[in-house]
């Protein structure tokens, strides 16, 4: 069970658009910064390991955690493996996420049927607790099966693990299976929605949220920036099927049908400006700490800052520091 007794604030890294090596300025300075954690996630571009591997030596006080990595592209010996290495090399700082991620990136791109997400989110969460006590696994799981598997490195204490949920379904297995759920695009209002089915499972359960932030950016140029964000997610069914379930469903019709139709800029017209302003955060630095902050009011217990900067992003990530906060 995680701790949820310190106020986090984290930012997802690494950051685009700066190679890797010189982003040790950014991460050394986080801490004075009053941030907590840093977040990677797992697509297309650097692997979720790597950048905070570099994190827990450039800023040992961090809490480090993966957001996510999918349980599908790495097999379960080696998701376990990967993840107590990190454990192990920042021990009690490290937090293993995963989740289904989908079937773009684990069929299309990797080549992996994109079977039976639950059941697959499930049987890894099941095999990674046995594996990560160190007990040696041989199970037959209903999507997969391990055959003898005994982990020769076990990091003290073993990592919490959470699980990427949107629906109902999947949010009650992460209260229930795992030590909580990570949830993104949503507004602050949804967490309200989504929260309950977690705390099922159980209070104390973590809920991080990756939070996606246009700060610097006039209203116009960041709703257009938004809404080419919100589209690319939002044909993709499980997302579609996550907004209909929150209530979004006349919201998203137009961009739905001339999406279909092949109209992309028509799709992109026809998103609300309400919808972006809820989903994406934009607008001064200060007003965008507070939009956050509206998370952690909800239920939130670790919001994962993704920022979408305009220029540098080291001014805006000292702007949209907790430390700049009344209620820090």
């Amino acid at each position: 069970m995680t701790e949820n007794t310190t106020r986090r604030w984290g930012l997802t890294v690494p950051l685009d658009g700066i190679p890797l090596p010189d982003q040790r300025r950014i991460i050394e300075e986080l801490p004075d910064l009053g941030y907590t954690d840093v977040w990677s996630s797992e697509a297309g571009a650097g692997d979720a390991f790597t950048p905070l591997a570099l994190a827990s030596v450039w800023a040992p006080s961090l809490r480090l955690g993966t957001a996510i990595v999918p349980v599908y592209t790495r097999g379960p010996a080696t998701l376990a493996m990967s993840a107590a290495s990190l454990a192990s090399a920042a021990p009690g700082r490290f937090v293993l996420g995963v989740g289904t991620s989908s079937d773009v990136i684990v069929e299309k791109w990797n080549g992996i049927p994109f079977d039976e997400p639950f059941k697959r989110a499930r049987d890894t969460l099941r095999f990674l607790r046995a594996a990560l006590a160190g007990e040696k696994v041989s199970e037959k799981y209903d999507t997969f099966a391990v055959d003898g598997f005994r982990p020769g490195l076990v990091a003290e204490p073993a990592p919490p693990v959470l699980l990427a949920a949107l629906r109902p379904g999947m949010l009650r297995l992460a209260g229930r299976e795992a030590d909580g759920a990570i949830i993104n695009w949503l507004s602050a209002d949804d967490v309200r929605t989504v929260a309950p089915y977690v705390h099922e499972g159980g209070e104390g359960k973590e809920i991080v949220a990756r939070v996606f932030v246009l700060p610097g950016f006039d209203t116009d140029t960041a709703r257009a920036i938004g809404r080419r964000m919100i589209a690319a997610y939002m044909n993709v069914p499980v997302y579609r099927a996550f907004h209909e379930f929150l209530g979004r469903s006349e919201d998203f019709a137009g961009m739905w049908k001339l999406w279909a139709e092949g109209d992309r800029k028509g799709a992109l017209d026809a998103i609300p400006d309400h919808v972006v302003d809820a989903l994406v955060i934009h607008g001064p630095p200060e007003a965008c700490r507070e939009h956050v902050e509206r998370y952690m009011e909800a239920g939130v217990t670790t919001p994962a800052i993704a920022l979408v900067p305009a220029g540098d992003p080291l001014p805006m990530i000292r702007a949209l520091a907790p430390q700049n906060s009344g209620g820090a």
